[in-house]
């Protein structure tokens, strides 16, 4: 057995040890931070007039109803004053403090991150957690009773506060987190030991910008358990390879499929597992696939317009797959931003006389951006004028910039648990593929995110005016051909109801608009096999979405069996099944080819 001696030998052994680690972190800490390259302060938070017209509201408001501010004072100074009174007798008497009653509810009741008994039991965790919900509510009051805001400040005002509050949770610093101090207990400093080399892991990673890694990226690689179905590269250009799959069954439709991604992500969201992959599912139900996987672009790639994409991805993709099958027409199928592009090209094809499309569909597609939803904070001047100098000065638009605005829509889940997990409680991130592609981001060419800023998401001139693209003036209403639109209900990207707004104003007399459960992901990517999340339909088009909803019915499953239904009406008779490529589209390489494998770097 060992002595209290030969403990505490062990013990300042270990701790020497560990102060050797964080002593070595540490210089690596600091020589990570020595390479970062920051984006342009505008992009940090909106322009100092917001909180200056706020601001005057606020003092406004106190000028015409005095009383009322004071009130509100004198009632938060109260709660102050009686939590730490509370607190203190706790202290004093030495045991826990009195449940909330009726009369000071818990306002963060069922909040997942104020689950540690602590929260309640601990007189000090109880008064911080208290103090912490009055701060929020004072917050949200002030904010709430800015009465002489546009519409738009509010947004903006309201989003911006909900940052700094939730920022500012005890569950962000160790001091004040019961679950990481318990930890660092129970391990003796190695949890926060293991924290700071992720902390600094990560910051090496992205070049000194502190982009929390989600998950365990050393659990995944392309081509061998993700992005696994197979294919070969049959073309290749500056902008993108074309990707023709494995046919699976004897025979396949005639017209092929051509699907667009999304090139602010990497194509194989749809081919994660062979669980849930579209792209396999596809090929299993007898169709010929072609997938386009985007480069991820340098700063040579800085004068890259969404015209470039659309002659150049779009429509050559379109030309190779109908040359490689000897087929007149394509149907093509466009994701997010694709599908906004998609829409673009069919106007401009329609200006052309090109009649290469057969039949579209759009997976959570955006084309009428006058409400711009949760984005309002992002698409105001102040930020679009501090993307343009980033771009003027970079080339390009830095994934890790896309990938930070994306994340703090929901900052609790994609910013600071995950930042918590990894940092203070010292954990590795988990294996899960979704998260592994989440963090897999692309570079934005300069010229193309302004021209997608200003033209579409500002002047939203597409719906309007028209926009100008390959020399062409384009509108929604050119888009003639028989259409399927697929939105989500809870997504925060496309909201569905803008979506339907945008559905309504295209040329087509065949229109098809469902609903599918869930968000911007897990609403497209819902296997049959999962039997996880149905959808909606509905035949009529009424003029506003929540008519459409009201008069939709419900279906269970996945919306994948009904959308082949729809294809297969329009993919002709069937023919042998076709080996990908031919004698003058020799393979370039096997699934997912190269340009997928890309990283970004901050």
């Amino acid at each position: 057995m060992a002595t209290p001696d030969t403990a505490d030998e062990k013990n300042l052994e270990r701790m020497n040890e560990n102060l050797e680690k964080v002593e070595a972190l540490s210089q690596r800490l600091v020589q990570a931070l020595s390479h970062r390259d920051p984006p342009m302060p505008e992009l940090n938070g909106p322009g100092q007039d917001l909180y200056a017209r706020a601001a005057a509201s606020y003092w406004q408001a106190l000028m015409e109803n005095p009383g009322k501010i004071y009130e509100q004072q004198l009632e938060y100074w109260g709660k102050s004053v009686r939590h730490f009174m509370e607190a203190q007798q706790s202290l004093l008497q030495g045991h826990p403090p009195p449940d909330a009653g009726e009369d000071d509810p818990d306002p963060l009741e069922g909040d997942k991150r104020f689950t540690n008994p602590l929260w309640r039991t601990h007189p000090y965790f109880r008064l911080v957690k208290q103090q912490y919900a009055l701060n929020r509510q004072a917050v949200e009051k002030a904010v709430a009773e800015a009465d002489d805001l546009d519409p738009k400040d509010r947004k903006r005002l309201t989003y911006f506060a909900n940052q700094i509050v939730d920022m500012m949770s005890p569950t962000n610093f160790l001091g004040t987190n019961p679950d990481a101090l318990e930890r660092a207990i129970e391990t003796e400093g190695e949890s926060l030991v293991k924290g700071l080399e992720n902390l600094v892991s990560d910051l090496e990673a992205n070049n000194g910008e502190m982009v929390v890694r989600l998950c365990d990226e050393e659990a995944f690689k392309l081509g061998e358990n993700v992005a696994v179905t197979e294919g070969e590269v049959v073309y290749r250009n500056r902008l993108m390879e074309l990707i023709q799959y494995s046919p699976t069954t004897a025979q396949v439709h005639k017209t092929p499929v051509v699907i667009f991604p999304p090139w602010i992500n990497k194509y194989y969201i749809l081919d994660l597992k062979k669980e849930n992959s579209l792209i396999k599912w596809i090929t299993d139900q007898g169709y010929t696939l072609f997938v386009v996987s985007w480069v991820n672009p340098d700063a040579s790639y800085s004068d890259v317009l969404i015209d470039d994409y659309i002659e150049e991805g779009f429509l050559t993709a379109i030309r190779e797959a109908k040359a490689i099958t000897g087929e007149k027409q394509v149907n093509a199928v466009g994701y997010c931003i694709a599908g906004t592009t998609l829409h673009l090209t069919l106007a401009l094809m329609a200006k052309r006389g090109d009649t290469s499309v057969k039949s579209a569909t759009f997976f959570t597609a955006l084309t009428d951006f006058g409400e711009q939803g949760e984005f309002v904070p992002f698409l105001q001047d102040d930020f679009v004028d501090g993307i343009e100098r980033e771009v003027e000065e970079q080339g390009i638009l830095r994934s890790f910039i896309m990938g930070r605005t994306m994340s703090f829509l929901r900052s609790n889940d994609l910013i600071y648990k995950p930042a918590i997990r990894s940092y203070m409680m010292g954990e590795t991130p988990p294996a899960f593929d979704l998260l592994y592609w989440n963090g897999d981001g692309a570079n934005l060419p300069g010229a193309m995110t302004k021209q997608y800023l200003r033209d579409l998401c500002q002047a939203n001139a597409f719906v309007t005016d028209g926009m100008t693209v390959c020399g062409e003036k384009v509108r929604i209403s050119d888009v003639t051909v028989p259409i399927m639109a697929v939105t989500c209900q809870s997504d925060h990207i496309a909201a569905w109801r803008d979506c339907y707004r945008g559905f309504l104003q295209t040329g087509s007399k065949d229109r098809s608009f469902i609903v599918s459960e869930s968000g911007h992901i897990a609403g497209i990517v819902n296997p049959p096999s999962k039997k996880k999340y149905g959808y909606y339909m509905n035949k009529d088009l009424p003029p506003t979405p929540d008519e459409w909803l009201e008069g939709a019915t419900e279906r269970e499953g996945s919306w994948w069996p009904m959308w082949e239904s729809w294809l297969r009406k329009r993919s002709g008779t069937k023919v042998k099944a076709r080996t990908p490529g031919d004698s003058e589209h020799p393979s370039l390489g096997p699934a997912p080819g190269t340009y997928v494998l890309r990283k970004a770097s901050a």
